[in-house]
């Protein structure tokens, strides 16, 4: 026999589990941003065809790949490009009005973009430079961002 205690617990976690099956609905849909109450982030593509991974892998994981990475960096000295930051950073730089790469300062930066959007703090260019440096942008870069603005 349960003691009221218990009946208690287990009435309050019954009723919470029925009150989130409500609040939240069921499905995995991406918002209409035609109809959205929030404005969505303008996401650019990278300057290649495809990325290093494919894009909902990278959406989920590229933090984790990130440290990863460095953590192989640091502590073994191995430099592999294909997940670095410095990959990352040259493929989706988005040019600003004076055709340079935006800094992590602008909310149109790539990273900046969506981790505004999902409230997550970037510490990556509190060492790390947020643009590539003059010249490893790809002449033509700009032409391959869609939605970005050249703010």
């Amino acid at each position: 026999m349960l003691s009221s205690r218990s009946a208690i617990a287990w009435v309050v976690v019954i009723a919470a589990l029925i009150l989130l099956r409500v609040a939240v609905p069921a499905g995995t849909e991406e918002p209409d941003p035609a109809t959205s109450r929030v404005p969505l982030p303008e996401i650019s593509r990278g300057q290649g065809e495809f990325c290093v991974e494919d894009t909902d892998f990278m959406r989920r994981n590229h933090m984790n790949l990130l440290m990863h990475q460095r953590d192989e960096t640091v502590q073994q000295g191995i430099r592999e490009s294909k997940h670095s930051l410095k990959e990352c950073i040259s493929c989706h730089a988005i040019p600003g009005p004076d055709s340079i790469a935006l800094t992590v300062a602008s909310p149109k930066h790539f990273c900046r973009s969506c981790h505004d959007y999902a409230a997550v703090k970037i510490d990556c260019f509190d060492c790390h430079a947020s643009r590539p440096p003059p010249g490893d942008v790809p002449d033509g870069h700009g032409e391959a961002l869609v939605g970005a603005s050249t703010e």
